[in-house]
């Protein structure tokens, strides 16, 4: 069959699919197509199914992913490959592929999220019908989320316990970097599936503003003393390059056993809640704890507005706000305030939250995205008691006493008694208490 006017290559070759791992550096699933011996086409799809969920005309994660496969283009050509990029439905780009090229086998890794696990059965099945190997292999954790579990195989539901097993299967078998050169031969092709302009791929050329992919020892080092503050440089960034794959959580994980368990239990932190959406995904829409499922949040979609356009009255909930529409980035323990005001002081859905977090997150993860909002709204795995409610007024004067962030966000007007700004919507005594109430009525007899 002819496309595009040529035949088809005739050679037997293996497709590599980068997703969530834009990257040539320690990748697992770029190692084994390699290590096939068949030259390697490397690919990325720009899915519809997601693009489709987005409000794609200034959507900074888009525009890092098409930063990204600037730089992943210009390696690869370094080394003599050529990155095909497609847009598309998955299962229709690889019936394209397959008319065009004598596929031996599929390389991916493997992606945790509902969707993503849909999505690569259908692909896997297209593979099986064509005699085409499809092999996704662990990359994105350290531990897969069947791999660290209770001795009766039963998943864990509690952190620390968890972080216990996770850490003795660390030290047993730490994780294994990839070094040195990518030995592969790339398939030669012609260059007629370039990076499509961002206009084609419908969002406007916005800057992404994500730092760049630097691993920090001092930051690292001094992580535990630091990463409460949010007006200074205590956290290391690096989140939107885990989500994508731009880092190795291997080379990080390990670099982070050496200088900061405080940091390494943030990744841990991180694959515990992979594994909970994995073992659990209807998490991704319902409480982890059953008894929450019939909750009527009594918020009003007008306290959601003012929350959302930072009008809340309390200058650290509505700073970080700011931060996150006009940066993609909020700091983590502004993240944890903002959510309980929103679920604790005005009951507002969680769902309404976290959508809203989805949509403005550079570093947006479903796994750690749902699972911390549940964990501040108290309705989680490992949640914080829905008695824990985060005084924002204190939290402001223990970790931004000095006023730093809030006026950075807020304007030099802004400063701890809340001078030019909207009285808070609601007072914090009123608001305990009848959060109190609201979810002792829910309480098992």
């Amino acid at each position: 069959m002819k496309k595009n006017g040529t035949e088809p290559h005739a050679d037997r070759v293996a497709i590599h699919w980068f997703r969530r791992d834009l990257r040539l550096e320690d990748n697992t699933a770029l190692v084994a197509a390699a290590k096939s011996g068949l030259p390697v086409l490397p690919i990325f799809i720009f899915d519809t199914n997601i693009l489709s969920r987005l409000k794609l005309k200034e959507d900074r994660r888009v525009a890092f992913i098409h930063e990204t496969l600037i730089k992943l283009q210009a390696n690869l050509r370094q080394q003599g490959g050529q990155l095909q990029v497609f847009h598309g439905k998955p299962e229709e780009i690889f019936s394209i592929l397959a008319e065009r090229f004598n596929i031996a086998a599929v390389y991916c890794n493997e992606d945790y999220e509902p969707y993503a696990r849909e999505r690569d059965a259908q692909v896997a099945k297209f593979c099986e019908e064509r005699g085409i190997i499809f092999t996704a292999t662990k990359d994105h954790v350290v531990f897969a989320p069947h791999e660290i579990l209770k001795d009766d195989g039963t998943p864990y539901h509690v952190f620390t316990p968890y972080s216990r097993r996770w850490l003795a299967a660390f030290a047993e078998k730490p994780p294994v970097v990839q070094s040195g050169t990518l030995h592969c031969r790339w398939l030669k092709v012609a260059d007629d599936n370039p990076i499509p302009c961002p206009e084609d791929l419908g969002f406007s050329s916005v800057p992404s503003l994500a730092p760049p992919a630097l691993l920090d020892s001092k930051i690292i080092q001094n992580y535990a003393a630091t990463r409460d503050i949010p007006g200074i440089r205590g956290t290391s960034r690096l989140g939107v390059h885990l989500r994508f794959g731009t880092i190795s959580i291997r080379r990080l994980a390990l670099i982070a056993s050496e200088l900061s368990t405080k940091y390494l239990a943030e990744l841990i932190w991180r694959e515990f809640y992979q594994m909970i959406l994995w073992h659990y995904p209807h998490t991704v829409r319902e409480p982890f704890r059953a008894q929450y499922a019939t909750l009527r949040w009594p918020g009003s979609e007008e306290d959601f507005r003012r929350w959302r356009n930072a009008e809340t009255g309390y200058d650290l909930v509505d700073a970080g706000i700011r931060e996150l529409v006009e940066t993609g980035f909020m700091h983590n323990r502004v993240r944890m305030v903002v959510a309980s005001f929103l679920t604790k002081h005005l009951l507002c859905d969680w769902r309404w939250g976290e959508h809203f977090f989805a949509q403005y997150l550079l570093d947006y993860e479903l796994a750690s995205n749902v699972g911390g909002w549940q964990w501040s709204a108290g309705i989680g795995v490992d949640a914080a008691p829905y008695f824990r409610i985060f005084n924002p007024a204190e939290q402001q004067k223990k970790y931004d006493a000095d006023g730093v962030y809030v006026r950075r966000w807020l304007g030099a007007g802004s400063d701890l008694l809340g001078t030019c700004r909207p009285q808070p919507m609601v007072e914090h005594r009123f608001a305990r208490e009848r959060c109190l109430k609201f979810f002792a009525a829910s309480q098992p007899n």
